[in-house]
């Protein structure tokens, strides 16, 4: 369990090292830190807000964008407050209990959002092979049901990933050369068998990844055959663009995974996975507002409207 052993009276710690090896870049990098959460804040939060309030934005596609902005806009709340902290604080330990309460979270919003990018290139997928039937197959009923797929499977990987920690027995203060609690601090923390704890993570990760990224490869392949069918230059385009916020969103957010999975496990790759993991957990949940707004006229012109109110307000 997530305790120290009877004989024993101290409480167990984590260490979170993050960036202490650099002290004068402490503050530049806070600041640095602080300017992307606080544009992740404002640019999924005003996403949320822009689809909510424009009518024309009430589609399935705009439905699915609200609910990942949702999920980022938590994601890098779960985790960048407590690395601000430790970039101003001397004392970066963190009990196992709070690491867990860290991690359980931040694996709902990271499953959820696979899933979600898997059911938003469905989405895709049936609106441009299938433009015909687009009203029926994504009715609101189908949206909801999608929707709910994807948070509940998130909550359901959280609750037996957690649970798997949870049985793991931490005997002594450990110190991790990371800033977010991981799976691997756990494992590298704990003094019981981690077997079990190894094979659920094994199972469900992989299990996530695998399927949502073959939902998503496959939507691709036919919606890229499909486009290369289309006679009009025009129309190809159009097909295109309506994908390519998608497709940037998801070649980021895998890639990063991936990355990150192939990276050698060695005392020189530190930086390296430290660096991954500030743009996986920080930079894409600041990057994905950005690359949807930019690309679709309409939420431009509701972002432009809103500014203007609040200028005309004061």
């Amino acid at each position: 369990m997530v305790s120290p052993d009877k004989n024993q009276s101290r409480v167990v710690m984590i260490i979170l090292l993050g960036f202490s090896e650099y002290p004068e870049l402490q503050v530049p990098l806070f600041l640095l830190f602080l300017t992307i959460y606080v544009v992740a804040v404002m640019g999924n939060v005003g996403m949320i807000v822009v689809i909510k309030i424009n009518p024309k934005l009430h589609t399935p596609m705009y439905v699915f964008l609200k609910h990942l902005s949702f999920v980022d806009f938590c994601y890098s709340t779960i985790a960048t407050p407590k690395l601000l902290e430790n970039l101003v604080v001397e004392d970066r330990s963190i009990s196992i209990k709070a690491c867990i309460t860290q991690f359980s979270f931040g694996v709902t919003c990271v499953i959820t959002e696979m899933v979600m990018l898997a059911v938003m290139a469905y989405d895709r997928f049936v609106a441009i092979c299938y433009p015909l039937l687009y009203t029926v197959s994504m009715s609101p009923k189908r949206c909801a049901l999608l929707v709910t797929v994807a948070y509940s499977w998130g909550i359901v990987s959280s609750i037996v990933l957690t649970y798997s920690l949870l049985v793991l027995s931490f005997c002594e203060t450990k110190i991790i050369n990371n800033f977010v609690c991981e799976y691997s601090v756990f494992l590298s923390a704990s003094c019981s068998d981690k077997h079990f704890s190894e094979t659920m993570l094994f199972i469900f990760v992989n299990l996530s990844a695998v399927c949502t990224l073959i939902i998503i490869l496959t939507s691709y392949v036919f919606i890229f055959v499909t486009i290369l069918k289309m006679h009009s230059a025009s129309g190809r385009y159009k097909a295109f663009s309506t994908c390519a916020s998608h497709l940037t969103a998801v070649t980021m957010f895998y890639g990063t995974i991936l990355f990150l999975y192939i990276i050698p496990d060695s005392n020189n790759s530190w930086l390296v996975v430290k660096m991954g993991s500030v743009f996986y957990i920080i930079v894409i949940p600041m990057l994905n507002p950005l690359i949807y707004s930019l690309r679709n006229k309409d939420v431009k012109v509701t972002f432009r409207k809103l500014k203007d109110f609040k200028i005309i307000s004061q």
